[in-house]
């Protein structure tokens, strides 16, 4: 292992990727404490400081963002508009079918659908960066402003032009987090966009853990370490887990040439639908929480609608059994809609039907299609399970231990880190193989 990593810094192309990669990853953290213009950096300071362990409307955009967005930086957005662009994007191929042409396309098909997600990615940084600047003028972008009157007073200039420059800073910084995550995947080691998630995300686990030691002492500590590592395992195992269809594929002679004949296998994975069922159904929780914050009484002391009181008690705090409930029942119907969208089962028969592929044992065609939808709901029932657990995991521990919802070993934050950690670990392994013949690990 060690001789492996060495064999890394010993290849000048494996060598100047990584030191190109880390160099736009320190770039990309250093912009998330740049604050933006008219923010007043002493006041969100002590605002953070007033709120260290509460868990707020908008910790999950917060995560994503490396902390960059609860200070107002540059880079405030983060990567989350990318996220939510790429999303919108896939699931419009269902919807509009000039989508699902292009996607069939092949590489220039799919270069316009990338066009648009960079369209759409700024159309949202204008929307969610005008968001934020309204909520912080309010005075309601953090949990709790008792003891803090600061945090009613986060932006020094309050006219038009201040904010929208304010919308034009955050909005370019997003825009900039983007060709950051491309020169990555076109100069690094790839997977630009997922490095800079996982960058955000790592950034948060030492400052997770260590208000866990300072809250609850150095036992919790230990136990919340030791668990952490057997939940990471646990993801491994399951990440990595898939099920093997078999597939061979008829002789065939073209000319004087014989193809096919050999043996291969689909494999469909426990996980199929990876994080973005976490992030759908964590997103749509905060929707009935967000209308009922624009919905408190102007007046102040006056008692809010029965409605909004319901949702303050139930559908904000995370730890309440109904959140839990509704949490769970969410991601779980999101994996079989997000899965029922990627993987097309008719598609992949006639695929291989067209090239004399077949299923021991199943008819090519329809029976094929009908046997890949009986073995995907199969499989994708225990991978929503898993996902519901997984995403419950902070849940329980803001109930158990008192952490915040942003508990480091649990939710989108684990996931995102290991599914990430062993795609960079593929992506050297197979460009050390081609250098050496051999990959990090024998």
């Amino acid at each position: 292992m060690f001789r492996a990593v060495a064999r890394i810094f010993r290849t000048p192309d494996l060598r100047r990727k990584i030191g190109f990669t880390l160099g736009i990853v320190a770039l990309f953290r250093l912009g998330s404490f740049i604050p933006a213009p008219f923010v007043d950096f002493i006041n969100v300071q002590a605002c953070l400081a007033g709120n260290a362990g509460a868990s707020g409307l908008y910790e999950l955009v917060n995560l994503f963002s490396g902390g960059a967005l609860l200070q107002l930086s540059v880079f405030a957005l983060g990567i989350m508009p990318y996220i939510t662009a790429s999303i919108i994007v896939q699931l419009l191929r269902v919807v509009i079918p000039h989508f699902d042409t292009l996607y069939k396309e092949g590489q220039t098909g799919q270069a316009k659908l990338t066009q648009y997600t960079r369209y759409l990615t700024i159309a949202l940084g204008v929307l969610q960066s005008t968001t934020l600047i309204t909520v912080a003028r309010s005075g309601a972008l953090f949990p709790s402003n008792s003891g803090t009157p600061a945090c009613s007073d986060l932006i020094t200039n309050e006219a038009w032009y201040a904010i929208l420059l304010m919308v034009i800073t955050m909005t370019a910084g997003t825009g900039l987090i983007m060709w950051m995550g491309e020169l990555i995947t076109e100069r690094g080691i790839g997977n630009g966009m997922s490095l800079l998630i996982f960058t955000s995300i790592a950034a948060t686990f030492p400052s997770a853990l260590w208000s866990i030691q300072l809250s609850k002492g150095i036992n919790t500590f230990i136990l919340v370490i030791a668990v952490g590592l057997v939940i990471m395992a646990a993801v491994v195992f399951v990440e990595q887990s898939q099920r093997r269809i078999p597939v061979q594929y008829a002789k065939r002679m073209v000319g004087r040439r014989t193809y096919g004949g050999n043996n291969t296998y689909i494999p469909i994975k426990v996980n199929m639908a990876g994080v973005v069922p976490v992030i759908f159904a964590s997103s749509l929780l905060y929707l009935p929480a967000l209308i009922a914050q624009f919905n408190q009484p102007a007046v102040a002391g006056e008692a809010p609608a029965a409605w909004v009181t319901w949702i303050n008690n139930n559908l904000v705090s995370g730890d309440n059994p109904l959140y839990m409930a509704v949490y769970f029942l969410l991601i779980v119907g999101f994996t079989y809609f997000y899965v029922a969208i990627t993987f097309n089962p008719e598609e992949v028969a006639d695929n291989m039907k067209k090239y004399g592929g077949f299923i021991p044992g199943i008819r090519a065609g329809r029976p094929t299609a009908e046997y890949l939808d009986y073995v995907l709901t199969r499989v994708t029932l225990p991978g929503s399970l898993y996902l519901g657990l997984i995403a419950l995991i902070p849940l329980i521990a803001l109930a158990t231990v008192g952490a915040n919802q942003n508990f480091p070993f649990g939710g989108a934050s684990i996931l995102i880190i290991v599914g990430v950690g062993l795609e960079t670990v593929k992506q050297i392994d197979s460009q050390l193989q081609q250098r050496h013949y051999e990959g990090l690990l024998r």
